[in-house]
């Protein structure tokens, strides 16, 4: 006999029941919001909504992971919303998940991510945000009938050997490429639709050898299909159109069959960028995005000031006048939580619409992602990383780590640098480059390749928050997730963050997060001790005494 636990109901939270439930229970979740996690290691069960699909709703934002996390076991998870913050939606390593008209929405990690021989089946998915769709590494699965629509970067990846068949399923207004198959990848996609993306439709790179059946690939700012050095493919009988030219890119290397229905033809070499041209409505509403950050108001004038040269540039050069060459690379200094990262993607988004770079696709990486472990591994994963983000920004956070030997006797940052430098140099037209750290650190950064300083237009500091503006930041992070502050809450928050000592571990507007996060438990805590159900009001209201438990 199946065994059923019901939450709210058996049990009052859903972390409740899934500690409790036997291998192959059933756990059903009333229409409502969660704000908890699913963890589950080893386990087989099945979660799934009690109401409609979307209509229960596990929120993880501000929680530390993924709003579902299945690690090995048998999961199956029907009609619920899963939401993260700075995680993916939903990962897989080494498990079996089955989900079921699920809709997923993730902050700068994907919809889903599988990894270590994970097996996915989607049926049904709908992944509405998050950086991408479908991340498969090293694993393999179906996913059928679903849809992936206006994430900020790649739509679905495939890499590492992955073998997954992506079938029936719709891949449209991605901020860069609808499917990127690489090192290795092995996929099927079948009578798929792909379109509205910032660059190309599906690109295959790396020894990559997929399987591309009856797809549709359509309306994109790249080239439809592009078929990499080294790899092999088939296509058959997909149709391409009103892509940039050509239509289908196979390398001469590359080994593959190519067969296009109705319109298209043979594939040619050679790849044509898309024409961009400036979007007056896109520009303003950017700058308007950027003016309704709290504070920064020296680095919003800076930013203003490059746009407004941009457009004059243009103008000049529409007139037939002579324009200097300009470089779009940045230096971001200052502390932490000060909104770097939010300004370097919304720049990127600006240079797209004017028109300067051919999409406003966003690529962060540290130093990681850059320094190899031997001779000449950091010159390709430098290389590597720096062709990803051709067309948009590249953003390097914690730049000057890059300079620092940390006591080994053979560091990799130094070649990493030079890397950069020429590569700057090189495609300074085709990409911006943004560097990020504490201010001292940053100028050390620049010291270690003499040409290094030159390749930047300007430095913008962010300054710390003050009292005021981490009391606007904390009202505006608690308004958004359905919170109010009690009387007197707002002057007792100012009077917290006049004492916080502004030292370089000063955390600015994640300090607010971080403090809304333990008000909000102890309102939990506060009001399970109230005897009664609490009142919509009650909910939603933080108080002094909230803050006071959290400070004390």
């Amino acid at each position: 006999m199946v065994s059923t636990l019901a939450v709210p109901g058996t049990y009052p939270t859903l972390r409740d029941a899934l500690e409790v439930a036997p291998d192959g229970a059933v756990v059903t979740l009333a229409p409502g919001t969660y704000q908890e996690r699913i963890e589950l290691g080893g386990r087989r069960l099945t979660v799934r909504a009690a109401g409609d699909p979307g209509s229960a709703i596990v929120d993880a934002t501000g929680l530390d992971g993924p709003a579902l996390a299945v690690g090995s076991g048998e999961v199956v998870v029907e009609g619920l919303a899963l939401v993260s913050g700075d995680y993916p939606a939903v990962t897989v390593a080494g498990g079996r998940l089955r989900l079921r008209r699920c809709e997923l929405s993730a902050g700068y990690g994907a919809g889903v991510q599988a990894s270590d021989g994970a097996v996915v089946e989607a049926g049904e998915v709908r992944v509405i945000r998050g950086q991408h769709g479908f991340v498969f590494s090293d694993a393999g699965g179906t996913v059928e009938a679903s849809e992936v629509r206006g994430v900020a970067d790649d739509g679905v990846i495939v890499r590492l050997g992955a073998d997954p068949t992506l079938r029936g399923t719709t891949v449209a207004e991605c901020g860069y490429r609808g499917i990127y198959v690489y090192q290795s990848g092995r996929p099927t996609i079948e009578r798929c639709d792909i379109s509205g993306t910032g660059d190309a439709g599906i690109v295959v790179a790396h020894g990559s050898a997929p399987r591309i059946v009856e797809t549709w690939v359509h309306q994109t700012a790249g080239s439809g299909i592009v078929i990499g050095a080294g790899c092999s493919a088939v296509v058959e009988q997909c149709r391409v159109e009103q892509t940039a030219e050509p239509a289908v890119h196979v390398d001469p290397s590359a080994r593959a069959t190519v067969t296009l229905s109705e319109s298209g033809g043979l594939p040619k070499a050679g790849v044509v960028a898309a024409a961009t041209a400036q979007d007056a409505a896109e520009v303003d509403r950017l700058l308007t995005e950027l003016d309704s950050m709290i504070g920064l108001a020296g680095v919003k004038a800076e930013v203003r000031a490059l746009i407004d040269e941009i457009q004059v540039n243009e103008w000049r050069r529409s007139a037939g006048l002579s324009v200097g060459m300009v470089s779009h690379h940045l230096i971001f200094t200052g502390a932490p939580g000060t909104g770097k990262t939010t300004v370097a993607r919304i720049y990127g988004q600006l240079l797209k619409a004017l028109g300067v770079l051919p999409n406003g696709r966003f690529r962060e990486v540290s130093r990681r992602d850059l320094v190899g472990q031997y001779i000449g591994h950091t010159a390709e994963k430098t290389t590597s990383v720096f062709e990803d983000a051709m067309g948009g920004v590249l953003f390097i956070d914690e730049a000057y780590t890059l300079a620092r030997a940390g006591g080994a006797a053979a560091d990799f940052g130094q070649e990493a640098i030079d890397t950069l430098v020429k590569l700057m140099e090189d495609h300074r037209d085709q990409v911006a480059v943004i560097v990020a750290g504490y201010t001292r650190e940053m100028s050390d950064f620049l010291d270690a390749n003499s040409g290094l300083a030159s390749r930047f237009a300007k430095t913008m500091e962010f300054e710390n928050y003050g009292p005021d503006e981490l009391v606007m930041i904390a009202d505006r992070i608690a308004r958004h997730d359905d919170y109010v502050f009690a009387a007197g809450l707002s002057a007792a928050l100012h009077q917290h963050f006049s004492l916080l000592e502004r030292d370089r571990n000063f955390g600015n507007a994640r300090e607010a997060r971080k403090l809304l996060e333990g008000m909000r438990k102890a309102q939990s805590g506060r009001l399970r001790a109230m005897g009664r159900m609490p009142s919509r009001d009650d909910l939603r209201t933080l108080m002094l005494d909230d803050l006071r438990a959290v400070i004390r």
